[in-house]
């Protein structure tokens, strides 16, 4: 028996939900029991995806913190331990925090499957997973199956002092150098402010260049826009969509504060 649960504050495309049925099947085998856990409009956008794959929804209670990571891994538990209990236990989500669930349920000698997004897999919990699913490439990709590798240690650099050591050593001057004049370095600020704001215009324009609709003003997917950004390598693989638009907090909003899903435009008054 195979079980599926997915948080779907984090794994929130249904696209993604399609992607992942679609490989799981043809890798794993048929899912028995199937989840998604999330606040209610989180779930309201994954109407359509629930319906078509038979998802049982979880609606989280509103509440300041997001709680939904803890509701997944109770029910998870509460799995691990019924009889007949899963073989396989499929996890969508990338998050970090379900690295000591991970851990406890291989310990009872249970398959574990993570399910994610590229940018959204936390990499240092993807040596606890028995394998990872990548989802959400491009149109016409299958999905691919990742086995969990250890991290890749780069050689240690050699240190400034045995650098320095090894360098050979100059030759002494036999005259006395003439006294270097200190040079005056007018101040640039002016400068760099109008830099600083060419800088920003550059950004927002290339922001708008990659994702068209957030001219609009309307609320979007971040997780659609984060997707863009990357393909137009706007945004490299290890950074997040939400730390750049907070780089521009008179240009772009997003929302809810703690685990932010929607990111707009902020229009300029007329």
């Amino acid at each position: 028996m195979i079980a599926f649960l997915i948080d779907a504050d984090n794994f929130s495309s249904p696209a993604w939900i399609d992607e992942a049925f679609h490989g799981l099947e043809k890798t794993v085998g048929s899912i028995a029991i199937r989840r998604a856990y999330g606040s209610a409009e989180n779930l309201k956008g994954l109407a359509d995806a629930l319906r078509t794959w038979a998802i049982r929804p979880f609606a989280n209670l509103s509440l300041p913190k997001n709680t939904t990571d803890l509701s997944l891994a109770v029910d998870v538990m509460e799995l691990a331990c019924t009889s007949p209990r899963p073989a396989q236990i499929v996890i969508g989500s990338g998050d970090l925090d379900f690295l000591p669930l991970v851990v406890r349920l291989r310990e009872k000698g249970i398959k574990v499957i993570c399910v994610t997004e590229r940018s959204k897999m936390a990499q240092d919990a993807v040596a606890a997973y028995d394998q990872v699913l990548y989802v959400g490439g491009n149109l016409g990709e299958s999905p691919k199956i990742a086995e969990s590798k250890p991290p890749v240690v780069a050689p240690a650099r050699p240190s400034v002092k045995k650098a320095a050591e090894k360098a050979p050593a100059a030759k002494k001057a036999t005259s006395t150098p003439a006294p270097i004049a200190k040079k005056v370095v007018a101040k640039k600020a002016p400068a760099k402010k109008a830099a600083a704001a060419a800088h920003v215009e550059l950004s927002v324009s290339s922001i708008f260049a990659a994702v068209p609709n957030l001219k609009t003003g309307e609320w979007q997917p971040l997780a659609e826009v984060a997707k863009l950004l990357h393909d137009q390598k706007l945004l490299a693989k290890s950074a997040t969509s939400t730390k750049l638009f907070k780089k521009f907090p008179n240009h772009f909003e997003v929302m809810p504060a703690g685990k932010p899903n929607k990111v707009r435009f902020i229009v300029p008054a007329t």
